[in-house]
């Protein structure tokens, strides 16, 4: 019988048991390097980190408390199986105490959140120097308020010092022409009547020409002619008598009556009164711009104010 030779095919499932038994165990070797380094826990364990969120099972809800897992879950009172023992006993214990609203507050307790930079004002010296000169402009329209305030006022206190003085000329002229015209009345009664007034008896209105009609004396008077001025002050004697100026051609005379105080000065002058023979206006006003003029000697002991009169004669010249 011939001999059968070896051939490769002939040695084919032995050198396939070996291809297997080296595959498996270059995988077993390979499992236990990956069980004995990649698949140990490293110790210590690292720090887990995220963020926390409220537990729950929808998008909305209101209040403060965690529902218990009977109110929440529409099945029978058991637990929801894929909630843990512990977490259903955290959410009891969140159920019992109140929340406060510090704990309402997420926070963030592993990262650290950025800080944000404060930007750093940047001043304008444009805008302070408009605003220095904004302020220098208010001041100013105040000034001005103020100045403008103060003129009214000056203005105002003006106007009525100025009717006030036109109120006491219109006075004095109302006086004057009412002693102008009460002499003129009584002149043309007496003229009329013929009614007298003396001591002596007989007819006639006894005193002098240049008395005063408020003086109980009916003798001469205490003046002397002086260029066409008399006067009757008693006990007073004359510093200063001007005679009046006047430049139109007719006579006449004046008598004024004047009130003197204590120093001898010419306090009030009333021109017309009683012994003139004219009420020509240019004779009054002229005759009483004199008899202001005049001065007395002082006499302390002497009235307040005393009365007496300085008669002006006008003659043609």
């Amino acid at each position: 019988m011939p001999q059968i030779q070896n051939s490769g095919l002939y040695n084919f499932p032995k050198e396939r048991n070996k291809g297997i038994i080296g595959t498996l165990i270059f995988h077993v070797a390979l499992f236990a390097l990956l069980i004995l380094t990649g698949l140990q826990t490293p110790l210590p364990l690292p720090e887990e980190e995220g963020i926390l969120v409220n537990f729950g099972d929808g998008d909305t809800g209101s209040g403060l408390f965690e529902p218990s897992a009977s109110s929440s879950s529409p099945s029978s009172g058991d637990p929801d199986p894929g909630i843990p023992d512990n977490a259903a006993a955290v959410a009891a214990a969140e159920e019992q105490q109140p929340v406060t609203a510090e704990e309402q507050i997420l926070t963030q307790d592993f990262e650290e959140a950025p800080v944000v930079e404060k930007k750093r004002e940047v001043v304008d010296p444009d805008a302070e120097i408009k605003k220095q000169k904004a302020l220098e402009e208010q001041k100013r329209i105040e000034e001005q308020r103020e100045a403008d305030r103060l003129r009214k006022e000056a203005e105002e206190a003006e106007r009525l010092k100025r009717e006030a003085e036109a109120r006491e000329a219109a006075e004095l002229e109302a006086r004057r022409q009412a002693i102008i015209n009460r002499t003129r009345t009584a002149l043309d009664n007496a003229a009329a009547t013929g009614t007298s007034q003396g001591i002596a008896g007989g007819t006639g209105n006894q005193g002098r020409d240049s008395g005063s009609v408020n003086s109980v004396l009916y003798g001469v008077g205490s003046g002397t002619g002086t260029r066409g001025v008399s006067f009757n002050l008693a006990g007073r004697t004359p510093s200063k008598l001007p005679s009046p100026t006047y430049d139109i051609q007719e006579e006449g005379i004046v008598v004024v009556q004047v009130s003197v105080d204590r120093n001898g000065k010419v306090t009030q002058a009333i021109p017309g009164v009683k012994g003139s023979n004219t009420l020509n206006e240019y004779f009054l006003r002229v005759a009483k711009d004199a008899a202001l003029e005049a001065k007395f000697d002082a006499k302390p002991d002497a009235p307040v104010t005393q009365i007496g009169t300085i008669t002006y004669h006008f003659t043609l010249k």
